[in-house]
């Protein structure tokens, strides 16, 4: 009797549901559903895929990288070139990348470099370009510590440079403007008996490899100059699905994609959202906290203070060593101890 009711129970609970099938199955389909195309499909399985150990990984190391960046050098000696790479990229957006930083994460096999908009300076992109030889993509954008000096540097090493990109703030136009020599090939006049002997480096200099200039607020100057002297250089090429004057315009000269966005797509963003610098925020006037009036000042002016003492050191120093040079040659007792101090050195000579 029991199995009875239990098998009745089964069978009306079966019933139910088919009946639901069947009345879901009737339903319309709204009119927004559509087939899923295998690209939304593609991207909806790169959002689902859980991230790997190595990302979890840099995405720890990276939101504590203050602090090690004092013993980075020692530290980064033993890890991969890619790992190397993501930290720098991770450091870049933490607005921690300097010298020191990329000096110490720099690798001999990387074909691409972004410091843009960083700290590094004309002496750590030399550093770079030195031990970076085989660069094919370098962005030094929005970087205000690096002059016609550092980029000489990068072109003078990297003979594989083909995309570059500039420009982006007021001192890096200027510093881009000065360049326009370096990015322009030229040819040595040199003499021979044929062209087979004669090495590349000893009859051409400049960025002898240069194909893609991205410089987002180039001049009409500057413009007209690539377009007659340097036909061969494409200034901030367009996104195409055709190729650019028989060439395939490369990832690495699209403007709206930084250089190192793959190496950190599979971490975490929230990664670098710890910023290296407090982000600035407008306190209201009626909050406690505010800082008073006459508090700004002063630590404006202890700021200023700060950054004008190496240069208040190094006048004093001109100054004393410019009243010794007056006194040597206004003293008539100093010149006395001059010359007696010439004529005794040349006496030892002597003997």
């Amino acid at each position: 009797m029991e199995k009875g009711k239990a098998l009745s129970a089964i069978t009306d609970s079966v019933n139910k549901l088919d009946l639901n099938l069947r009345s879901n199955s009737n339903r319309k389909q709204p009119a927004t559903t559509s087939i899923p195309t295998f690209q939304s499909s593609r991207v909806a399985r790169e959002k689902n895929k859980a991230p790997s150990l190595v990302s979890l990984c840099l995405g720890v190391v990276g939101k504590h990288l203050e602090d090690i960046v004092a013993d980075l050098a020692e530290i980064a000696v033993t890890f991969p070139s890619d790992i190397k790479m993501a930290m720098a990229a991770i450091a870049r957006r933490r607005k921690l990348l300097n010298d020191e930083v990329i000096v110490s994460l720099a690798d001999n096999s990387w074909e691409i470099l972004d410091i843009s908009g960083s700290d590094v300076s004309d002496f750590g992109l030399a550093k770079v370009a030195e031990m970076c030889k085989f660069l094919r993509a370098v962005d030094v954008s929005r970087c205000d510590k690096i002059t016609t000096a550092g980029v000489s540097e990068l072109v003078q090493h990297c003979h594989s440079l083909e995309t570059l990109r500039c420009g982006g703030c007021p001192r890096s136009d200027y510093t881009a403007r000065r360049c326009l020599g370096l990015f322009k090939p030229k040819l040595y006049d040199v003499e021979g008996d044929s062209w087979e002997e004669l090495d590349t480096a000893e009859i051409a200099n400049g960025a002898v490899s240069l194909r893609w200039l991205v410089w987002p607020k180039i001049d009409k100057d500057s413009l007209e100059i690539f377009s007659t002297e340097c036909p061969r250089v494409i200034v901030n090429p367009r996104p195409s699905p055709f190729s650019f004057r028989g060439n395939q315009v490369p990832r690495e000269a699209l403007p709206n994609i930084a250089l190192d966005d793959h190496v950190v797509k599979d971490i975490d963003s929230r990664t670098w959202a710890v910023c290296g610098s407090v982000a600035r925020t407008t306190p209201s006037l009626s909050s406690p906290t505010e800082l008073s009036m006459a508090e700004k000042f002063r630590l404006a002016f202890v700021e200023r203070d700060t950054r004008l003492a190496p240069k208040r050191a190094k006048n004093a120093r001109q100054h004393q060593r410019r009243a010794e040079r007056e006194w040597m040659m206004m003293s008539t007792r100093a010149k006395a101890l001059a010359l007696a101090s010439q004529a005794g050195k040349s006496l030892h000579s002597k003997n």
